[in-house]
């Protein structure tokens, strides 16, 4: 009895998920083609963290660890976890520093 109503609410959840995947995706492309101004900022962030990416990886090193050998890892995938890593940490320090900039910039103008 119970296994004949699971399936069902599965396929609805599915359906769901779906429909929310599409709007999610579909909607700020709608967004985009009605105020194409937007979309230039959005193109600006997205070259930029390509470009931290790049600078990332050429700043990370390939060495391979003996355990991360011993796991199947190559010095490419070290590099590009390096990559990663490096990536996240800027990122982390940008927003660390705009939010305590965006805070004394509140407590100067109240």
């Amino acid at each position: 009895m119970l296994e004949s109503l699971i399936s069902p609410g599965l396929w609805v959840c599915y359906v769901l998920i779906a429909l929310a995947l599409v709007a999610s995706v579909g909607m700020p492309l709608v967004n985009a083609i009605k105020h194409p101004a937007d979309l230039l900022k959005s193109l600006i962030g997205i070259i930029a963290i390509v470009v931290l990416f790049g600078v990332a990886y050429a700043m990370s090193d390939d060495t391979v660890s003996a355990r991360y050998a011993s796991m199947g890892g190559d010095a490419l995938g070290s590099k590009l976890i390096g990559a990663g890593l490096i990536t996240f940490y800027v990122a982390l320090f940008i927003a660390a520093i705009l939010a305590i900039v965006s805070l004394v910039r509140d407590i100067i103008n109240n």
